[in-house]
């Protein structure tokens, strides 16, 4: 049996880790399964957990207010040196390219202990676009052991850094898989907490998440200002945004957007009652990632509000158009789609980044690594 380490912090981690974890768990003969959060988003990774009905084995509480960027990731190490002083671990699972995930990686390797990394190989090539995330996934891939690519692009890009071919697996996205884990029942509850909370969930649905980093300052206005002028516009549409806490995004979106009548401002929502929204929504604009991954199993037209993507698969298929904070070209476009019926805007392509297998597929690859089969 081997013990192997599952190292999180976000939401986006959580919903795209627990394909794995359960996965993995279905065979403890084979496997350990140690859940360790360091709740870089501790409200919003632990109510997704017990979506997928998980808990955390570890909790670091790692989170302090207004913390630098350095303060974040001498935390989370210091954290994670207790973890792997006090636990034997065979291997660590990390996804993404947060804080988290770079020190995960970066205390695995420092005790010499290899590294899975889920969702690897997206790339932009500007290392402030994202910012930092852009850096952190390049510099994870230097220390995995398995890559476990979503794309064959994530491929070809990991194989143009050297990254030996041996130590990389295209399997799709775990959040393909997330997404099937989702029953009817859930979706039932959701429909009732749109209905308990007065909103309306018809065929004018526009769901916005605006939240990265680098669109803070200016950039955010810009998008407000483009915001405000197509609720103004569409005022027989509604505009639904789970507002982030981050008090640099949620202050200005409060400021600017609460007093109109057909924006409904909500908390973080949990992971089924966002992938509802996305699942009936006309359009969605958005800086996020996972949702640039999800939104196209529901065939809706997104615009990504930022100027580079590492997801250019979705880019390539016509299932996303990359907007930036550009004002013009978020107006335009919106009101492209907003000017015409759903139907008329549903897209048909099918989604690029996986079928929903992809636990599965790392599940079988792990066990080849340790010879478990």
């Amino acid at each position: 049996m081997k013990n192997i380490l599952f190292i999180f912090g976000t939401r986006p981690e959580v919903i795209k880790l627990a394909p794995v974890i359960l996965e993995l768990k279905k065979y403890p003969e084979k496997y350990n399964v140690i859940i360790c959060n360091t709740e870089q988003q501790k409200e919003l990774s632990n109510q997704t957990l017990e979506y997928f009905g998980l808990k955390a084995d570890i909790n670091l509480d790692c989170m302090r207010p207004n913390q630098s960027l350095i303060e974040v990731q001498t935390r989370i190490l210091s954290g994670l040196n207790d973890v792997f002083f006090s636990n034997s671990v065979d291997a660590t699972v990390v996804q993404g390219d947060t804080m988290t995930v770079l020190c995960g990686a970066l205390a695995s390797f420092y005790n010499k202990i290899p590294v899975f990394h889920v969702e690897a190989g997206l790339r932009s090539y500007d290392i402030f676009e994202p910012f930092p995330e852009e850096i952190m996934r390049q510099m994870t891939s230097r220390v995995a052991e398995l890559n476990f690519a979503p794309t064959e692009k994530n491929r070809q890009a990991l194989l143009k850094e050297d990254i030996n071919d041996d130590k990389i697996f295209v399997v799709g996205n775990t959040v393909i898989d997330a997404l099937f884990c989702l029953s009817d029942e859930t979706l039932k509850k959701a429909e009732k907490f749109y209905s308990d909370n007065n909103i309306k969930i018809d065929d004018k649905l526009v769901l916005i998440t605006a939240h990265r980093r680098e669109n803070h300052g200016e950039r955010i206005d810009r998008i407000l200002n483009a915001i405000e002028h197509l609720v103004q516009k569409y005022d027989d549409h509604t505009f639904v945004i789970p507002v982030h806490p981050n008090p640099n995004v949620k202050e200005k979106i409060y400021l600017r957007l609460s007093k109109y009548n057909n924006v409904k401002l909500l908390a973080p929502l949990d992971y089924p009652y966002l992938v509802y929204l996305m699942k009936n929504a006309k359009l969605i604009l958005t800086d996020s990632g996972g949702i640039q991954e999800e939104a196209p199993s529901f065939g809706c037209p997104t615009l990504v509000m930022r100027y580079e993507t590492e997801r250019q698969e979705g880019i390539d298929a016509g299932v996303s158009i990359l907007v930036g904070a550009d004002y013009d070209k978020i107006i335009s476009y919106s009101e492209e789609i907003l000017s015409k019926t759903k139907d008329e805007t549903r897209l048909k392509a099918q989604n690029p980044y996986g079928d929903g297998t992809s636990a599965k597929q790392i599940e079988k690859i792990i066990s080849i690594k340790f010879s478990l089969n």
